[in-house]
């Protein structure tokens, strides 16, 4: 794809309301940069759960997604929580457009694990659409679910995906120059719990293989060394923080850096 792009994947917890967030990408936004923002909710997700009395279950920090449960993630991510991040960032200002995998076919996954129930894995992501959409100046924001490819289950056509893993395939797919996770904690730590500032894809997997990440870690660990097939580098770092992204763009050294490491 034409020019650089940051994918930005922001997670329900960094969306407070002292959130600067998207100021950081209306900012960058009129500074000329492409940006592609990916978005989870699973907090919201599990509030309106507990509404509708279901309760929600976990397996290896992926909640196991039954039919009505995919209804209520589906509605929370590509409508409440996309709608009111497009429209946070169109009233200061910014170009937005929200979507979700299924719109254009941009993701297409596959069932992961039946255990998991409407959990998918990527299997395709079709950059058309998100294309136009940068290319006519839009912030394209993206909901992670997908258009289920297996065109025999007439049942559902819809898959939840998790949120991290959509922002490494999508980074992958567009050749991003960075890719971006705002989180609730500082970056990845090591076992005495000090920050770890850079690490290469071989070092990151051992962190996750001998358990000292692990839990919401893992999947985002997971989604840098995807990313790393197409883009340069990873950067897991504290949402929390005023103005933590544009920081982090201009000068770097926050949270833990993942990237091939050269020479």
């Amino acid at each position: 794809m034409a020019g650089k792009v940051i994918v930005v994947k922001i997670g329900g917890a960094t969306l407070g309301s002292s959130d600067t967030t998207v100021e950081d990408l209306v900012t960058l936004q009129k500074q000329g940069r492409s940006l592609v923002v990916v978005h989870g909710g699973g907090k919201l997700i599990t509030e309106w759960l507990e509404k509708q009395g279901i309760s929600s279950r976990f397996v290896q920090g992926e909640r196991v997604t039954d039919k009505p449960t995919l209804e209520v993630v589906i509605s929370v991510l590509a409508g409440l929580v996309n709608k009111e991040i497009v429209a946070a960032i169109n009233s200061l200002g910014g170009r937005a457009v929200g979507l979700s995998g299924v719109d254009g076919a941009i993701i297409q996954g596959e069932v992961k694990n039946k255990e998991l129930g409407y959990v998918g894995s990527v299997a395709k992501i079709d950059l058309t659409t998100v294309a136009i959409l940068l290319q006519s100046g839009y912030i394209p924001v993206v909901a992670p679910v997908a258009l289920y490819s297996n065109k025999s289950d007439e049942k559902v056509r819809i898959l939840n995906i998790n949120a991290d893993i959509v922002a490494g395939e999508m980074a992958a797919a567009i050749g991003a120059e960075s890719l971006i996770f705002l989180t609730d904690v500082a970056g990845i730590s090591n076992q005495a719990g000090r920050l770890l500032p850079q690490l290469s894809p071989g070092e990151a997997e051992v962190l996750m293989a001998s358990g000292i990440a692990s839990g919401g870690m893992v999947p985002k660990i997971k989604a840098c060394l995807i990313a790393l097939s197409g883009t340069s580098a990873t950067h897991i770092i504290d949402g929390r923080k005023p103005h933590a992204l544009l920081g982090e763009i201009e000068e770097g050294g926050s949270g833990t850096r993942i990237q091939h490491l050269h020479g």
